[in-house]
């Protein structure tokens, strides 16, 4: 079966933001089906929507992070593998609010370049193009990048300028405790991690968001 590169986005703003993503990043490689390849820096960035925005809900700022993966699992597949992973991390479906607080949050922004669409997924990610929290750090490990619809994403983050408070906190790698070798070029082997130990998770069907 081929394998397809694909783009992760992960947030996280409920207890320790970067212990969570660090996990988070390990525990995605550990995937069957699933390697990782490269990962962005760590940036801290305001909740979106945006506090004058009416839908906003009070809360901590996030830290976000985009990473990329490799994959012979189909996009449902992939889906319903990170959302078992967003609850094996805290995250309740059924009780949370919209564009609220998150223990873990991981979209699939893309994969390869395919557009897809069902009940459940859409590909690329429908408010990707919005979002300067996602574009910043996505465009770290993917310049000069385009969706695929031949949108660069140059041109999108230039769309939202001026870009406000989106700082870059750490990399992975310099983390201690933390190892993660970041590819040298388009030649490179994938990363190396050392994993920490990771639980079984319970199934948890859903949207993306």
């Amino acid at each position: 079966m081929s394998s397809e590169q694909v783009m992760l986005g992960l947030g996280a703003n409920v207890g320790d933001r970067l212990e969570t993503l660090a996990a988070a990043v390990h525990a995605i490689d550990d995937l069957d089906g699933v390697a990782v390849q490269d990962v962005s820096a760590v940036y801290e960035t305001p909740p979106w929507p945006p506090a004058d925005d009416p839908r906003a809900v009070t809360q901590e700022a996030y830290y976000n992070l985009v990473v990329k993966a490799v994959t012979n699992l189909e996009p449902p597949q992939l889906l319903e593998e990170t959302q078992l992973l967003e609850r094996a991390f805290g995250r309740d479906r059924d009780r949370e609010v919209r564009w609220g607080p998150r223990t873990l949050d991981i979209d699939l922004l893309l994969f390869g370049d395919r557009e897809y669409d069902s009940d459940t997924l859409t590909l690329p990610h429908p408010r990707l193009a919005e979002r300067a929290f996602v574009l910043v750090p996505l465009l770290e490990i993917m310049p000069g990048g385009a969706l695929p619809d031949g949108r660069r994403l140059t041109h999108l983050l230039a769309a939202l300028a001026p870009i406000e408070g989106i700082e870059p906190v750490v990399r992975l790698e310099d983390l201690p405790g933390r190892r993660f070798e970041r590819p040298t070029g388009p030649s490179a082997p994938p990363a190396s991690f050392s994993r920490p130990e990771f639980g079984a998770p319970a199934d948890d069907p859903g949207r993306q968001g």
